[in-house]
């Protein structure tokens, strides 16, 4: 059995602690604490990490971890990222300057996307239908990031498999290239 790390990262709120929730094995760690920034209305917030365990067909395990969202604990980002094989960028369409929040990711963990696949889920789609995915994936080509932007809601497991299946795949091709 081999076991594999995909990294979750996002704004807060944008649905990381929830994904990892949906489809993890285990009960899933949480590191929440009470929000204490007033200007966002969130309860809890992540100042760890989230982790949980997702086990494939052949046996192999991938083992989920969750960024905290906040800027403030973007030293964390680095150390969570380290031998992942794989990024999920969750961008919370809701929020005022979503295609700004992304840039901060797309910027935060552009080592990261330029050596492991990377896939962006679009969250809260159903409260605000604008900017699209075709916004995002502008956006993200406009920095030199060509990768699929999903539309989801991460309150589906069905959705949050969506997104890692999309980066499976993308794994399996470079593997496949790599050892032609």
């Amino acid at each position: 059995m081999t076991e594999y790390k995909i990294l979750f990262t996002g704004t807060m709120g944008a649905g990381k602690t929830t994904a990892i929730g949906q489809v993890t094995e285990i009960p899933p760690v949480i590191t929440d604490v009470a929000n204490s920034d007033p200007s966002l209305a969130k309860a809890r917030t992540t100042v760890g990490l989230d982790f949980g365990v997702l086990s494939l067909d052949s046996g192999d395990r991938i083992r989920l971890f969750g960024t905290p969202g906040q800027a403030r604990f973007d030293f964390l980002w680095k150390i969570l990222a380290r031998n992942a094989l794989g990024l999920v960028i969750l961008a919370d369409n809701s929020r005022p300057q979503p295609l700004e929040d992304l840039k901060v990711y797309l910027e935060g963990f552009a080592q990261e996307i330029a050596e492991v696949p990377c896939v962006i889920g679009v969250t809260r789609c159903d409260i605000t239908q604008s900017p699209t995915c075709d916004d995002y994936a502008d956006t993200a080509a406009s920095m030199g990031v060509l990768v699929p932007v999903i539309p989801v809601d991460v309150r589906q497991r069905d959705d949050v498999l969506l997104l890692i299946d999309s980066l499976l795949a993308q794994i399996e091709v470079e593997w496949t290239e790599d050892h032609e």
